[in-house]
């Protein structure tokens, strides 16, 4: 099976499985947590001594502008908003 065409530069063959919403976000929250981790042993970043995640993610469809600035504004201001969380600790 030939998986890329060399005359024109196209991939070819059969496309590789699609992964779902969960599956890319746990692969990023498990990266970064790898990643976070080996910094704290090898470059002597601080260590977070509670969870790096919440255990589950909120996803939600953008169906048009005014929802898409309402989330806009909410990423913005989250980080001050944070410490009125019912998550911070």
């Amino acid at each position: 099976m030939k998986l890329y065409d060399h005359d024109t530069g196209q991939p070819q063959g059969v496309a590789p499985t699609a992964l779902s919403l969960s599956d890319v976000v746990h692969r990023f929250k498990t990266m970064t947590t790898k990643q976070y981790c080996d910094g704290v042993k090898s470059n002597n970043w601080p260590a977070f001594n509670a969870r790096l995640w919440q255990r589950n993610y909120y996803e939600h469809v953008i169906r048009d502008e005014s929802d898409l600035n309402r989330i806009r504004e909410y990423i913005i201001n989250n980080p001050v908003n944070w410490e009125k969380d019912e998550y911070y600790q």
